[in-house]
């Protein structure tokens, strides 16, 4: 039989049909196969895991078919201990099914530094050296003496501390300065839009402290309090004012952008001629 023979056979078309079919279905279960695997069409939204103790957000992820690990741990003060304070994808992100989710959890204890020795530097000085060691400044405590803004004292919790000694670290020390032999004043910083974390830093390069901080009702959460800004402060800002040094300063915070208009601020604050003088 000569090729052209067998090409007009049956016996080769039958093969050949035989041979069609057996790769299309090959190819077909290869992408029904891949669909299932990838589970195609089946993307969910990513739950929100924020504020939950691990075992809640490892059952909550159990039930979204999603898979939890622990990449980092913090420590704040005012959030409950062992919760998840971050995650990634965020929230509402949309993920495939098996998908690891990234969280960042609030530690049960900070971790522990060694107190450094700020006596005898300058307050400025003593910020960088504490922030080194992931302390912050707490109260500035001014008294008579000729080392004019120099460290004479390190305190934690009300107490004299020495250098050494183990704290948690994000700590807040207290810092006696000298003021010199009179009574001195100093500039009154305007801290409106400010956050509170840069309006207390521009405070303690002035040589105050914070006072009360404020939040207005419409703070809701967590970052609703790292966005809100200052719309108004006690003593009242005006240029050249002065203060006493190592004087508080009282702020009201808001994200209610309506405050920031400069007719609804000279409502909410006292006339200058009736705030007592600092």
């Amino acid at each position: 039989m000569t090729l052209l023979q067998f090409l007009a056979s049956k016996t080769f078309w039958k093969h050949l049909g035989l041979a069609v079919v057996i790769t299309g279905l090959i190819i077909l279960i290869t992408f029904l196969s891949l669909r299932i695997y990838t589970h195609h069409g089946q993307a969910i939204s990513v739950p929100d895991f924020r504020g939950l103790k691990i075992e809640e957000a490892q059952e909550l992820a159990d039930d979204y078919d999603l898979r939890l690990e622990i990449i980092d741990s913090v420590f704040y003060n005012t959030r409950p201990k062992g919760s998840v304070i971050d995650q990634s994808p965020t929230v509402d992100f949309k993920v495939k099914k098996d998908r690891r989710i990234f969280i960042t959890t609030n530690a049960f204890a900070p971790e522990e530094v060694k107190m450094p020795n700020v006596v005898g530097v300058s307050h400025r000085q003593a910020k960088a050296i504490l922030q080194n060691r992931g302390l912050e400044i707490g109260k500035l405590i001014h008294v008579p003496d000729i080392a004019i803004n120099n460290v004479l004292k390190q305190q934690f919790e009300g107490k004299q501390i020495e250098p050494g000694t183990s704290i948690p670290k994000g700590s807040k020390i207290d810092l006696v300065l000298g003021k010199g032999l009179s009574d001195q004043r100093i500039t009154l910083p305007n801290l409106e839009e400010y956050t509170v974390t840069e309006a207390r830093d521009r405070l303690l390069r002035a040589a105050l402290n914070l006072g009360a901080t404020i939040y207005d009702e419409s703070i809701d959460d967590f970052q609703d309090s790292l966005n809100a800004k200052v719309w108004r402060q006690y003593p009242t800002y005006r240029k050249n004012r002065t203060i006493r040094l190592g004087s508080s300063v009282d702020i009201w915070l808001s994200v209610d952008s309506a405050k920031f208009v400069p007719d609804t601020i000279s409502v909410n604050t006292l006339p200058n001629d009736k705030e007592p003088e600092l």
